[in-house]
């Protein structure tokens, strides 16, 4: 029996019995709570959150059919509407939290090494901190959900293409930036954040 087979009939059996849900909320609690956190920046609104994603899962979970795209999909899809909706309702600009980007890898014990890794990572964060809102959230399910683009324009509510071409700018405007700060800075990119040789 596949792992896809097996999760399809799971959500079978959560449509009449609330034990399956409490598997599936099991299961996909934890990356539904971080796609919420890294979009609030505090955890009372994520539990918060993450509790009202669950309950209007578990409330329609009657009306969910594959789509040929995981469950999680589905789930995001709700979690995406409802924090939109908490922004709107609270005025605020979304943002990436930088208190839990760690996914810096150091190898190097040098304190100069260190001190440029710090500066790099203060840059790339005050960078996407720039993005609008939807170029930040696509970056947290690229790296942080490691989503595909299918799925993301399912929950975005966009087409593959479109979502890897708003990747792609993402990616032009942040190199962009980057760089600008470099010039501002009067000094070269460090490594982390090297230019092309035909620049």
């Amino acid at each position: 029996m596949s792992d896809e087979f097996d999760e399809q009939a799971l959500i079978q059996r959560a449509k009449v019995d609330k034990d399956a849900f409490g598997e599936l909320y099991e299961i996909y609690y934890k990356r539904i709570y971080n796609y919420v956190y890294y979009r609030t920046g505090n955890v009372e609104d994520a539990e918060d959150l993450t509790a009202r994603i669950f309950m209007r899962a578990m409330r329609h979970i009657e009306r969910y059919q594959d789509q040929g795209v995981p469950f999680s999909a589905w789930l995001y899809r709700i979690a995406h509407n409802l924090v939109a909706n908490w922004h709107r309702d609270n005025s605020r600009r979304k943002i990436i939290s930088i208190e839990d980007i760690t996914h810096w890898k150091v190898s190097d014990d040098s304190p100069e090494f260190t001190a440029q890794l710090i500066e790099d990572k203060d840059a790339l964060i005050g960078a996407i901190r720039r993005l609008p809102s939807d170029r930040q959230e696509l970056l947290v399910f690229k790296f942080v959900e490691r989503l595909s683009n299918a799925e993301i324009g399912n929950i975005m509510g966009r087409s593959e293409g479109a979502i890897k071409s708003l990747y792609h700018r993402t990616l032009l405007a942040l190199r962009e930036d980057l760089q600008g700060d470099s010039r501002e800075s009067d000094r070269k990119r460090p490594f982390f954040f090297p230019r092309r040789r035909n620049e």
